[in-house]
């Protein structure tokens, strides 16, 4: 198992740092890994994750039971399908506390899921104070940190309960120009129709950003499958 049998949850108690960017990222990256992929939107507004990718993204509400009990079935469904969770800010808290409290990590982990929580790492006291909680509350989750370098080099990583295993992900600055493409929704980073659009200049730039976007996401790959493989070997202990 790896991140072909995974949930990813993207998440941050803070908007606008580039959650659903990094959904989008991460969702393509597995359509060009060649894997089956679902994407869970949990926000509202536009731009949303289901606006760049309608095609892959549902919108999902866990204000009603009902959708809860559609979001959190589907998450551990043990059909092969690797599954993105863009959570929006105000539905951080409300989702952890529901996932703790039916005990989603470690029914995720019976049927064979690796459960891994991407969390955008911020110098604010709230989310240093939910990265804690998260880490506390799900021991069986893979919490990989990212930084989005938009907002500069990283300068408060001592704030967060860091080890050496805990790697940062990068999320390499997008430039201007290629913002005004990529933007506007609906937009794939897997889709030939890009080509139809965009200059030769920009689609070469693009591959070489999204190459060094997919080597993180590679590297991360290899992470979550080490993690789960010590997982499978404390629950067969």
């Amino acid at each position: 198992m790896s991140f072909r049998t995974s949930v990813t949850i993207v998440a941050s108690p803070r908007p606008r740092v580039g959650k659903t960017m990094l959904s989008r990222l991460i969702t393509d990256f597995h359509r060009h890994e060649g894997r089956q992929i679902a994407a869970y939107d949990l926000n509202s507004g536009d731009n949303t994750l289901r606006d760049f990718l309608p095609g892959q993204a549902m919108a999902s509400d866990i204000a009603e039971v009902r959708g809860q009990m559609a979001l959190f079935d589907a998450l551990v469904a043990p059909d092969d399908v690797t599954r993105v969770v863009d959570l929006g800010h105000q539905a951080f808290e409300p989702f952890f506390a529901l996932a703790e409290k039916i005990g989603f990590v470690e029914e995720a982990l019976r049927h064979g899921i690796a459960p891994a929580v991407l969390f955008f790492i911020t110098p604010d006291r709230t989310s240093v104070e939910a990265f804690r909680g998260l880490r506390s509350r799900f021991p069986g989750v893979t919490l990989v940190p990212v930084h989005n370098e938009i907002f500069g080099p990283t300068q408060y990583g001592d704030r967060y309960p860091l080890s050496m295993k805990d790697k940062v992900v990068r999320l390499p600055v997008l430039t201007a120009g290629l913002r005004k493409f990529v933007d506007v929704p609906p937009f794939s980073f897997a889709g030939v129709e890009r080509a139809k659009y965009m200059t030769p200049e920009a689609l070469e730039e693009l591959q070489r950003w999204l190459r060094k976007t997919y080597l993180e996401f590679r590297e991360l790959d290899l992470r979550i499958l080490l993690a789960d493989l010590r997982s499978a070997i404390t629950l067969g202990a």
